[in-house]
């Protein structure tokens, strides 16, 4: 098994959903998003997901758009954050990283040397916020022979068919359920029909599932392990960087 199947096994063996955190890499510093990485690996985050800042991140919210364009300004690239990956899997040898990304900016880098550096930093699986189920395989057929993975995302339209083929051959890695329609960002309520929804996307794929959007507080992530194997918090995190570019305790208390 992979580190993220080792990660989902272990735990539902604890009883309780994985914690999958994101942050914007290069915010509010590359140094201080590094720091903020080791905090939420050394304090409870199950799998970290690595923001690559992008300059039309259209699937994201206010935060962490601003977030991306102030890491770009700082002059923040892809080899930036996977030299970080390659810092944190030194730190943290069982903790799976997923680089999180729009398309452009792998294939702007070029696909197979994405892969190539993407594995000898210590990655274990990209997600492509932009990259639709008909034309994943061009990336796939280079994550594949290098070990790397890839984690589907469905929308809130997605039907159960769609969802399901979208996580047909991945079973080592998780499928990305979006709460809520719209772009990322902070929730004071979810939809009510969501329990429902991973329910039935539960008993459909052959894969966990993690949910994410608009998750921000512990009543929240409670309600989501309820029925998912793993719930996402990002803008929530990121957001709390903007008081002094630290995470606190306070800021990572979500069990």
């Amino acid at each position: 098994m992979n580190r993220i199947q080792n990660c989902f096994s272990r735990t539902r063996a604890a009883g309780r959903p994985a914690f999958v955190a994101y942050l914007t890499m290069g915010f509010p510093s590359l140094a201080a998003s590094e720091k903020a990485a080791d905090t939420l690996l050394s304090s409870g985050a199950d799998i970290l997901e690595l923001g690559v800042p992008f300059s039309d991140p259209v699937a994201d919210g206010a935060v962490i758009r601003a977030a991306a364009y102030a890491a770009l300004a700082q002059g923040v690239k892809l080899a930036d954050v996977l030299a970080l990956a390659a810092r944190l899997r030194a730190k943290h040898p069982d903790a799976p990283l997923v680089v999180f990304s729009y398309y452009n900016v792998l294939y702007a880098h070029g696909l197979e040397r994405f892969a190539d550096e993407a594995a000898a930093a210590g990655v274990d699986a990209v997600l492509v916020v932009d990259l639709p189920l008909e034309e994943r395989d061009e990336l796939l057929a280079v994550l594949r022979p290098r070990g790397l993975t890839f984690v589907p995302l469905v929308a809130p339209t997605t039907s159960v068919e769609r969802a399901a083929a979208s996580a047909k051959g991945l079973e080592d890695s998780f499928l990305y359920v979006i709460t809520v329609k719209g772009t990322t960002g902070a929730r004071a309520e979810l939809p009510p029909e969501l329990k429902d929804r991973l329910a039935t996307l539960r008993a459909a794929v052959d894969v966990p599932i993690a949910a994410g959007f608009g998750v921000s507080t512990r009543e929240q992530a409670a309600m989501i392990g309820e029925v998912a194997d793993g719930f996402v918090v990002g803008s929530a995190l990121v957001k709390a960087l903007e008081k002094d570019g630290t995470l606190h305790a306070e800021d990572l208390r979500y069990y």
